[in-house]
């Protein structure tokens, strides 16, 4: 009578506790963020040694960042291989960092 009992109202919580089967959007679950990359904080760890705050410095042999005439396309290739003295950067920054410094770049340019 007691395992009657017991299966019953093991049954019967199980019923209670159990969903209707539809997944509910809880705010309990935290929400997957992208988090987005600062191209500019890349920079000023990376880069202004030899580039400058404004990309106009030119320390040891550096390209002058605000005349750059190069695409975004040609801007990421040159920070992932390198170029000259300037050293390539695709074993130290994933490629979603070496794009937001390309990005963060065309903001150093003159006008």
């Amino acid at each position: 009578m007691k395992i009657i009992i017991t299966l019953v109202s093991f049954v019967a919580l199980l019923a209670a506790c159990g969903g209707n089967g539809q997944k509910t959007n809880d705010s309990k679950t935290p929400a997957t963020k992208v988090k987005k990359v600062d191209g500019a904080k890349i920079y000023k760890t990376y880069c202004v040694t030899c580039h400058g705050l404004y990309g106009d410095m030119g320390g040891s042999g550096a390209f002058d960042l605000t005349t750059s005439k190069l695409n975004l396309k040609e801007r990421i290739e040159v920070i992932t291989k390198g170029r000259n003295l300037m050293t390539p950067f695709e074993g130290l920054l994933n490629e979603q960092k070496i794009k937001a410094v390309a990005k963060h770049i065309e903001t150093l340019r003159s006008e």
